[in-house]
């Protein structure tokens, strides 16, 4: 994904031209001020932390920004990789921290814009090698974003979500995918067996993870188009789920310890996939 060069325009909030030619030093008088309008709380289609906020910026599939709230020192970087965005408003931190869910780590930037499209499974091309990510509620922002980072980092082909039990890809778990919401393809769908059933008759393999049974992961890879499928922390796969994947198999775990966190099992999974692949 190419980040650099300028693809938005900017306005700067300044109160004269003066101001606007003179550098950002975190005061008023160098062109930083509150901005008009009242923060927008209660929103849940805000992205915050830099490189959540950079990733969004740079993808050419993303609507512009309706509001885009940035410290001087992020402001500078800002137009020094983008040019000058549109809807930019230089405001201190604290301001950002107003208009964000509390606790929000930040990072002295915050960008409200419209959600990603939701690709087609038909989208998805079930190539040799190919890994695609299912999460059968998985709820839990900070996992899902973890595992969206995992999924770019693995080069898989995208992940797949459940409509009404899957978070939103913004907030804190945009924050925690590191940029990955704007790199990982994600399908939403309405019922996930449903949505097995196409990807099966497009050529794509199911394996569930399943720690009760006797088959490790690594049999039941054979570099074909993979989905791998992922249930909760709390009740692992559901049975409707688990009937319509072509092989369960379980993580090895000689240690003796009885489960992994959702999100660091996709990552042992992404792993071992990424070694069958050709």
């Amino acid at each position: 994904m190419n980040l650099s060069g300028p693809r938005f325009g900017a306005r700067l909030i300044v109160s004269s031209p003066r101001e606007r030619n003179a550098p950002w030093k975190g005061s008023k008088k160098s062109g930083q001020r509150s901005p008009d309008r009242k923060p927008d709380k209660g929103l849940d289609d805000w992205l915050w932390g830099w490189h959540a906020v950079a990733a969004a910026l740079g993808n050419r599939k993303r609507s512009a920004p309706i509001r885009l709230l940035a410290t001087p020192d992020r402001a500078r970087e800002l137009e020094s990789r983008f040019g000058r965005p549109k809807a930019l408003e230089v405001v201190e931190s604290a301001f950002i921290s107003q208009v964000l869910p509390q606790g929000a780590v930040h990072q002295g930037i915050a960008l409200r814009i419209p959600a990603l499209d939701s690709v087609a499974l038909e989208d998805f091309e079930p190539r040799r090698g190919a890994v695609l990510l299912m999460l059968d509620q998985v709820t839990d922002p900070q996992n899902v974003g973890a595992i969206l980072r995992s999924a770019a980092a693995f080069g898989a082909a995208g992940v797949v979500l459940q409509d009404r039990h899957a978070p939103k890809l913004t907030g804190a778990l945009a924050k925690a995918a590191v940029g990955a919401v704007d790199q990982i393809p994600t399908a939403h769908v309405v019922n996930l067996s449903r949505a097995l059933e196409t990807l099966a008759d497009q050529g794509w393999r199911a394996v569930g993870l399943d720690g009760h049974t006797d088959v490790y992961l690594e049999q039941a890879l054979d570099g074909g188009p993979t989905v791998l499928v992922l249930g909760s922390e709390g009740e692992g796969l559901r049975r409707l789920i688990a009937e319509h994947c072509d092989q369960l198999a379980k993580i090895p775990m000689p240690g003796g310890f009885e489960s992994l966190n959702v999100s660091a099992a996709a990552a042992v999974a992404l792993y071992e996939a990424s070694r069958t692949r050709p």
